[in-house]
């Protein structure tokens, strides 16, 4: 099973010093929290894609080819990469790339995002945001799969004889995740094509994304790609930590009241019981964390929110200290423990798809052979 973290990337003052990181000091902060993040153990990085204040990460690709470089184990993904709002040509190329920088320790994840303007900003309208998603999906697929595209749809200019450079590596595409937090139709695409579908269940109570996640995994087994208990699912989480519960809940109180996301909300007692953020001891987010598997089912890769509403980079890098020597090393024990027999411990790596693609092609060229003996 994948653990790790992601970014939003926003740029908020510290309530209690009242100083807001320059963006030059948040981007290398979060660079820095990445690294500690393979420092500490964790498999996965990933940052979300914005383009507006108070956010920095409009560039994830440049983010993360910077960081595929300073790393050595860890996955480069994206908690949110616009496939609404991106031209999915300019995708497939900047993924591919990716993936030859990281030799191979790229995934995605695609999503609509949460800021409305951003449609305009980039030409679209967001009445259309599940056409869009699904047309611009429909292409960047067959782009990775195939050396020459012809191509007609409703939302970019049409495409004749196009190849996307580079080629994925290996000829196998980066792994995708379709994330979503309230469509039942992304559900169903990641489902279709066989894909991840990351349930980003850090805002509404459990039993939204038990409906989402129940029916990825429906129609999954429907489309033939394995049993329902099969599917690939990945959460969300947010987390803060100190040895001692209640330290924890005091210093963390002044970050969520002012917090760009959830401040002026629901009280952080109301969020905590409602959602799955967890203010507490390293014990308390164990318990928490496996509870998930009891709501969600058996899933493979967990993500932990740690760096938002103005936390400063040395307790952002302490609540990773707490992550990588005292909560995932459980959390790895507890759940391959409780895992039946024939259910994945994690998405699948390159290596894995790299082999399974040259299994398929053996089989090919094994019935081409048989088609040529009759």
């Amino acid at each position: 099973m994948q653990f790790g973290i992601f970014s939003v990337g926003d740029v908020t003052p510290d309530p209690t010093t009242g100083r807001t990181p320059t963006e030059g000091e948040r981007i290398r902060a979060v660079m820095r929290i990445a690294e500690k993040a393979e420092e500490v153990g964790l498999d996965v990085f990933a940052t979300g894609e914005h383009h507006n204040p108070p956010f920095v990460p409009s560039s994830p690709t440049t983010m993360l080819g910077y960081l595929a470089g300073r790393t050595e184990r860890l996955v480069m993904s994206t908690a949110t990469t616009l496939i609404t709002t991106n031209d999915p040509v300019k995708i497939a190329e900047d993924f591919a790339m990716l993936q030859h920088l990281a030799g191979g320790r790229a995934d995605l994840m695609l999503g609509r995002g949460n800021t409305g303007p951003v449609y305009p900003w980039f030409g679209q309208d967001i009445r259309q945001g599940i056409p869009l998603a699904v047309e611009n999906y429909a292409l960047l697929h067959r782009l990775w799969r195939e050396d020459v595209v012809d191509w007609e749809g409703r939302f970019r200019t049409p495409l004749q004889g196009f190849t996307s450079t580079p080629r994925p590596l290996d000829g196998v595409p980066p792994f995708v995740w379709h994330g979503s937090i309230r469509s039942p139709e992304i559900a169903e695409q990641a489902a279709y094509y066989g894909d991840g579908f990351f349930a980003n269940n850090i805002f509404w109570p459990k039993e939204h994304f038990q409906r989402l996640i129940g029916l990825y995994r429906r129609r999954y087994e429907h489309y033939g790609h394995g049993r329902a208990d099969q599917a690939i699912v990945g959460l969300g989480g947010q987390v803060f930590m100190r040895r001692n519960s209640q330290d924890a809940v005091r210093e963390f109180r002044p970050y969520f009241d002012n917090a760009p996301v959830y401040g002026g909300g629901p009280s952080l007692e109301d969020f905590s019981r409602e959602t799955p953020l967890t203010v507490g001891s390293p014990e308390q987010v164990i318990e928490r964390t496996l509870e998930f598997r009891e709501s969600f089912g058996d899933y493979q890769r967990q993500l932990f929110l740690v760096d938002h509403a103005g936390l400063p980079l040395k307790t952002v890098l302490e609540q990773l200290d707490l992550l990588g020597e005292e909560v995932v090393p459980v959390l790895r024990r507890e759940f391959a423990a409780r895992r039946p027999a024939g259910v994945p411990d994690g998405p699948p790596t390159h290596d894995e798809r790299k082999r399974a693609l040259a299994q398929d092609g053996a089989h090919d060229e094994h019935d081409a052979d048989k088609e040529g003996v009759k």
